[in-house]
């Protein structure tokens, strides 16, 4: 197996389990905030927004499942589709997502769909490409590094999103947090 393959092989078998941990979200779920002061997705100037600022306060906010599911959909699978192939399958404005589980989930997966499909072209030589400008100080790195990134955001932000849910579910039924 070369090494497209085995990228592969760990990129479809990572989105699988993380996208089967999200089924069955519900919105109050999705929008739960477990402590206060969570960044989220809030409707702000006639649309939804993901909260955020640059550069970040120290410490960094905790975020909402609703958050982090524009992260992985929108900051690294269509951010990186769209830097790595000059494609996009969503078309958003930079810190738009959506008030719902199910158009956060459906637009996820038409992100990762539009991803996979440009990553499953590339062979071996392919692979070894360099990122170029694009990609600021990691230019000089090729799409194999790319690929590999991609697969630590999916397994780190991923395992957040499950555990949030488990977090939910034994929360009983979703309280707010309080001191």
């Amino acid at each position: 197996m070369g090494v497209s393959a085995s990228t592969f092989a760990l990129l479809d078998y990572v989105w699988s389990r993380i996208r089967g941990r999200l089924n069955g979200m519900s919105d109050d779920e999705y929008l739960w905030e477990p402590v206060p002061g969570c960044w989220s997705v809030r409707a702000r100037n006639g649309t939804w927004e993901v909260e955020r600022e640059f550069p970040p306060p120290q410490p960094e906010p905790f975020t909402t499942m609703a958050w982090r599911t524009w992260h992985i959909g929108a900051e690294v699978i269509d951010g990186y589709l769209r830097r790595g192939f000059g494609a996009e399958a969503l078309e958003l404005e930079p810190q738009q997502w959506f008030p719902t589980a199910g158009q956060a989930l459906a637009a996820m997966d038409d992100a990762w769909t539009a991803f996979s499909a440009a990553f499953h072209e590339l062979d071996d030589e392919a692979m070894a490409h360099l990122l170029g400008p694009d990609f600021g100080p990691w230019a000089e790195a090729n799409r194999n590094d790319m690929l590999l990134h991609v697969a630590d955001e999916l397994i780190h932000h991923g395992a957040e999103v499950a555990m949030l849910r488990d977090l939910y579910t034994a929360s009983a039924g979703g309280r707010s947090w309080s001191p």
